[in-house]
């Protein structure tokens, strides 16, 4: 039944009108019993009413029911009623249209005609009329009633859909809620701890290398503070509008980041001012986490940050040397460079990072200019 219901909605409306109004015109030349000029010319106007049966279905059934007058069964009216019934929600409107159609069905034509048909056969015609119009009435409205059951069921399930978001989006914000708090009272506090232990040992201690190492500890103690807090902020935002007013790192912050690295790094070259904002944001990145992992796995080795650009592609190169003394065992996630390979890939570039010939280490990134 669905299959047949699927081919019926792919054939036109006007089509399907049209072979409606062929169906009936057959149906009347083949049963008409008036065939005077009167009676024809009513039949032919309601077969053609038919053509306008869904702009204007009362209409079209008025039109219709001569024909039912001069014949008992009629193609023409019972379409009409069909027609009007899938798109009516009177039914007081209804039950008048099956009266009327049944009357008009039974009632003997010409009038004159009454006294030899009789009371009993009239109220026979009368009966089997009104069972013969119900028919349509009742399926227009099945249809119809199919019809608010598919709306109503689909209305149901986009409110489900939209409350299951809603509950992920809770969810979502009470995980990020909790991972803020545990990052404020138990990550900020030991590198507070950190910081105020590199101060004191910036005081006290009596060699410059020390202090300098002292400072250097502070420094970035301070930095992981405010990027936590910043990092705090965005959790607990749970993607509001806060979030679009915490500053971002640009190109013009990665000054302050090579001299705060820890490390002897250098900076050189230059990029234009029109860079896209994701662009610089995974410049800046990259160079973070190479000097970071400099810091990390190469002790006492000096880096060299450079940026570039080469035709319609620009990018960015930290390579350092060899280290000079044994590195420690650092807790890592891993994870830097997988993110550094994902922010490239975004932005329809490359990443490249591999040791060099001379035992240090390399990073490159290279990006489209026209990155956003």
């Amino acid at each position: 039944m669905s299959r047949a219901r699927a081919v019926w909605q792919r054939v036109p409306a006007p089509v399907l009108d049209l072979v409606l109004v062929a169906v009936a015109a057959v149906d009347l030349w083949l049963t008409l019993w008036d065939d005077t000029r009167l009676g024809v010319a009513l039949a032919a106007l309601g077969c053609a009413a038919l053509a306008f049966r869904r702009r204007f279905p009362l209409g079209a059934f008025l039109l219709t029911l001569p024909i039912a007058m001069a014949q008992p069964v009629a193609v023409a009216p019972l379409v009409a009623l069909f027609t009007l019934a899938e798109r009516s929600r009177s039914r007081t409107l209804l039950a008048g249209c099956v009266a009327l159609v049944a009357v008009a069905s039974s009632v003997p034509w010409p009038l004159a005609s009454f006294a030899e048909v009789g009371r009993t056969m009239t109220l026979i015609d009368f009966v089997y009329s009104l069972a013969t119009a119900a028919a349509p009435v009742l399926f227009g409205q099945l249809l119809q009633a199919h019809r608010d059951l598919a709306r109503r069921l689909t209305e149901i399930e986009e409110a489900r859909e939209h409350e299951r978001a809603l509950h992920a989006q809770a969810v979502l914000a009470r995980e990020r809620a909790q991972l803020a708090r545990e990052m404020h009272d138990v990550v900020s506090h030991q590198v507070s701890l950190i910081a105020v232990q590199a101060g004191a040992m910036q005081v006290a201690a009596q060699d410059p290398s020390t202090r300098e190492a002292a400072r250097t500890i502070r420094s970035l103690s301070v930095t992981t503070l405010d990027e936590l807090r910043t990092m705090v902020t965005l959790l607990r935002a749970s993607g509001g509008h806060a979030t679009e007013l915490t500053p971002q790192p640009t190109l013009a912050d990665l000054h302050k980041l090579v001299e705060s690295s820890g490390t002897h790094a250098q900076l050189k070259g230059e990029l234009p001012p029109t860079v896209g904002t994701p662009a610089q944001r995974a410049l800046y990145r990259t160079v973070q986490e190479a000097l970071t992992n400099v810091r990390k796995h190469a002790p006492g080795a000096t880096a060299r940050v450079e940026l570039w650009q080469d035709g319609d592609h620009l990018g960015v190169t930290v390579a350092n040397t060899p280290p000079t003394r044994p590195s420690l065992s650092l807790p890592g996630s891993q994870q830097g460079l997988v993110g550094l390979r994902e922010r490239a890939d975004i932005l329809r570039g490359t990443l490249e990072a591999g040791p060099t010939t001379e035992g240090g280490y390399r990073v490159r990134l290279r990006i489209p200019l026209s990155a956003d």
